[in-house]
Formats: C-alpha cells, sequence, structure tokens
C-alpha cells in the first residue's frame, strides 16, 4: 500500500493529536507535520510537499478558506489535495471552500474508516464530499435562487460545455448535485454503479473538472438543481 503523507491543520492542539493518532493507526498513513493557522500551513505544504492538507475552516488570523486560495495560487503546491475536517460541515462556507479549490468536505464527527477513506480518495485525485456538505451546497443556492452573484453563475464557455452532456450524463450530474452516490443513482435510474461511474467520468472530461466535488458545483452552476 502507497504511504499517504498528511499535514494537519487545526488551532486546537487537542484535535490535532487526537486526528494524528485516529491517523496513525491505520496502515500506510503518516502526519509529516502540523499547523495550526492558514499561514504556517501554506508555508508547511511548500516545504514538506505532503499528499493530502486536512484543513479545518475556523482558524484565527489567516483561516482555512484563505490558506486554500493561498495554496492554489502558488504553483509549486497547487496541486496539492485539500481535504477540509471541520465542526461546520453544513455552514456555506462549505461552497466557498469549493469554490476555493478544496477537494473534499467531511465533519469531525466522522468515524474512523470514513475519515481514512476519504483521506485516501483524495490523495488519489478524487473527491470526498459528505452527504451534510453536499446538502449544505444544495441550501446553499436554493436559498440564493433569484440572488446569484456572478461568481456563482455558469459562463458561457461552462454552458457550452454543459450542452455537450448527453441527456443521460446530464440526468447523472443532476442527481449528483442532489447528493446521490454512485449506487444510489444506479438504483434511481435501473443502471449499474460501473455504468453511472463512466457516466460521471465523461461529464466530468467534457465539463472539465477535476473531481466529483467540482462536477457538483459546476452541474449547481449550470442550474441542474432547478430542473431535471
Amino acid at each position: 500500500m502507497t504511504e499517504v503523507r498528511v499535514l494537519l491543520v487545526d488551532d486546537q492542539a487537542m484535535i490535532r493529536s487526537g486526528i494524528r493518532g485516529l491517523l496513525e493507526l491505520a496502515e500506510g498513513m503518516v502526519v509529516v507535520g502540523e499547523a495550526a493557522d492558514g499561514r504556517h500551513a501554506v508555508s508547511m505544504a511548500r516545504a514538506l510537499r505532503p499528499d493530502v492538507v486536512l484543513m479545518d475552516l475556523q482558524m484565527p488570523g489567516v483561516d482555512g478558506v484563505q490558506a486554500i486560495r493561498a495554496i492554489r495560487a502558488d504553483e509549486s503546491i497547487a496541486a496539492t489535495p485539500v481535504l477540509v475536517l471541520t465542526t461546520f460541515e453544513k455552514d456555506d462556507n462549505v461552497l466557498v471552500a469549493l469554490q476555493s479549490g478544496a477537494n473534499g468536505f467531511l465533519g469531525k464527527s466522522a468515524g474512523h474508516d470514513e475519515l481514512m477513506a476519504a483521506v485516501r480518495a483524495v490523495a488519489a485525485g478524487e473527491s470526498s464530499l459528505s452527504s451534510a456538505a453536499t446538502t449544505a451546497v444544495v441550501s446553499h443556492l436554493a436559498r440564493t435562487a433569484g440572488q446569484v452573484t456572478a461568481r456563482d453563475q455558469a459562463s458561457a464557455e461552462e454552458m457550452s460545455r454543459l450542452a455537450e452532456l448527453t441527456a443521460r450524463e446530464r440526468e447523472v450530474v443532476a442527481l449528483a448535485v442532489r447528493g446521490l452516490t454512485n449506487d444510489e443513482i444506479a438504483a434511481h435510474l435501473f443502471l449499474s454503479s460501473l455504468t453511472v461511474k463512466t457516466h460521471v467520468n465523461r461529464a466530468m472530461r467534457k465539463l472539465q473538472v477535476s473531481d466529483r466535488a467540482r462536477l457538483v458545483v459546476a452541474g449547481m452552476r449550470a442550474g441542474l438543481l432547478d430542473r431535471p
């Protein structure tokens, strides 16, 4: 098993210690460093080049969202996967963090297996968006329907990419936007999970997004939440 090197970022030492203990119980998982704020997280990411940054959002000084933006703006570490682990899993900051470049979202109440699976998924270039986090994004866009800012709206280029989707791909993306997993989409559409995964992957290529979290955001920005 390939070793996954993790950088922990949380302003509370006790929480960092607890998460470190959970991670180090898993085979092939190693914590290479800890940071108590976003500024140190960025500098440590440059120095340590972790496979995953496990990032809290609510921190004094430079918070998690600002740190994610700084990581994405630095060419040397821009591709570093960032998994947000936060108490505020149902907060509107979920959408802000995803738009800023987070690869996934998980609540601090998550169990050991769920945490390990999320870290490994993000390290492998996939996304990990918990159902609560997906619900938070959906709720935000539902509340702000008719008051969408320019940043939340799909551009003409993004809409042209959406037009390249087949009817089935659009249907699959719309269900992903509503927070359904591949297995749930498969059951809903009477398809195999492998077929759904193929549709998801094709939609990601056409929409030019790198992971499922960004696929969900792209679908929301394109208005798939509001139509079948």
